[in-house]
């Protein structure tokens, strides 16, 4: 009988790697982010579906599939002159732009996307992503490998909470903050009855209008145009509403919404993806601001999403006050990441830099 050749004695052959560009948005990006890290299976074609209805744009997307499996999935718009051949990826800047590549891809897989991008753009825009992103760094890592000059310009300073170390310290919420809600609820109680509601999948898109009403009451209706509220017509609504018709991520979707005597006065609302809770927006009607009902309903929110097994919040940037009381504290920061390859796009990188660090 012949003996088994020794494990070691293989040649392990390289895997069948196949790259293709097509129009519009790829079916396989679902097939992609599901396999991708956890922080980053929303990046889902209804994602990029919705971004596409309500900012604009016509997209295509990168495919590299690695033994028939796809492996990577970058949808991509034109952006500038048409010949200039500029792409950038498109989506929402909640929580932030990237694209699903899978947690096992390897780096023969980001070679093969580098070299197909190298034949059809100048520039590659990703971003914003924070620092150490799982699809843009090893993605920025092989091209600058390869010859591609890397342009980043820094955006804003993330903020973290970990509510579960927090939690196990006895530090987190503080004795001090209870006693303080439960004051502020019962005065806030004079003014009518207060239900609190916990909304998740098969409320959406509906229950974005309670929502909207609240944006449309706050203070981003008195101080500015409108346009960056998350959820009204003039704002935002037209992507998180398009966002539900994907069922996947209807159920990621979680809010939670405070009443007043049945009128909508303050919600919190929130991507979760596994043990993780991107907070996207809260906001609350300023007619009840003197008992801080935004307050209340977000520490509420985190008490019933560390009950069902949510232990780390990211808050994004901004406000650092608040969200420092709460007991986050300063995470990756967040930057945009310009590629431009090998040859003349490369060798503009300096001017390029002053250019795009200046806007």
């Amino acid at each position: 009988m012949t003996k088994p050749m020794p494990l070691d004695q293989f040649v392990r052959l390289p895997r069948i790697l196949r790259t293709e560009t097509v129009d519009g948005l790829a079916s396989a990006l679902d097939i992609v982010a599901e396999a991708a890290p956890a922080t980053h299976r929303f990046l889902r074609h209804q994602w990029y579906a919705a971004a596409l209805k309500a900012y604009g744009g016509a997209a295509r997307t990168l495919l590299v599939s690695a033994e028939e499996v796809p492996a990577l999935a970058l949808p991509m718009i034109a952006t500038g002159p048409a010949w200039l051949r500029l792409a950038m990826v498109p989506g929402s800047y909640w929580p932030f732009r990237s694209f699903p590549i899978a947690e096992n891809a390897g780096l023969e897989v980001l070679e093969a996307a580098l070299a197909a991008l190298a034949r059809q753009v100048n520039a590659l825009r990703i971003g914003p992503v924070y620092q150490g992103d799982p699809a843009a760094a090893p993605l920025v890592e092989a091209a600058r490998a390869r010859g591609w000059a890397i342009v980043e310009r820094t955006i804003a300073q993330s903020f973290l909470l970990d509510m579960a170390a927090a939690r196990a310290e006895g530090t987190w919420p503080r004795n001090s903050t209870l006693r303080k809600n439960r004051f502020h609820e019962k005065h806030l109680g004079a003014h009518g009855e207060l239900d609190w509601r916990f909304l998740s999948g098969g409320d959406w898109p509906e229950a974005f209008d309670a929502l909207a009403s609240i944006e449309r009451a706050s203070w981003i209706n008195d101080r500015t145009d409108g346009s960056d509220a998350k959820f009204t017509d003039i704002g935002h609504g037209a992507f998180w509403r398009s966002l539900a018709e994907d069922a996947t991520l209807a159920e990621m979707m979680r809010g939670a919404l405070l009443t007043v005597a049945g009128k909508p006065a303050a919600f919190s609302f929130d991507l979760d993806v596994g043990g993780l809770r991107y907070a996207i927006a809260n906001s609350y009607d300023p007619a009840y601001a003197k008992h801080s009902p935004g307050k209340l309903l977000y520490y509420r929110n985190l008490v019933d999403a560390l009950a069902r097994g949510t232990t780390h919040v990211d808050w994004g940037a901004g406000d650092s006050g608040y969200k420092s009381v709460i007991g986050a504290t300063p995470g990756p920061m967040i930057r945009d990441w310009l590629l431009l390859r090998p040859g003349l796009p490369a060798r503009l990188a300096p001017l390029l830099r002053l250019a795009w660090r200046g806007r």
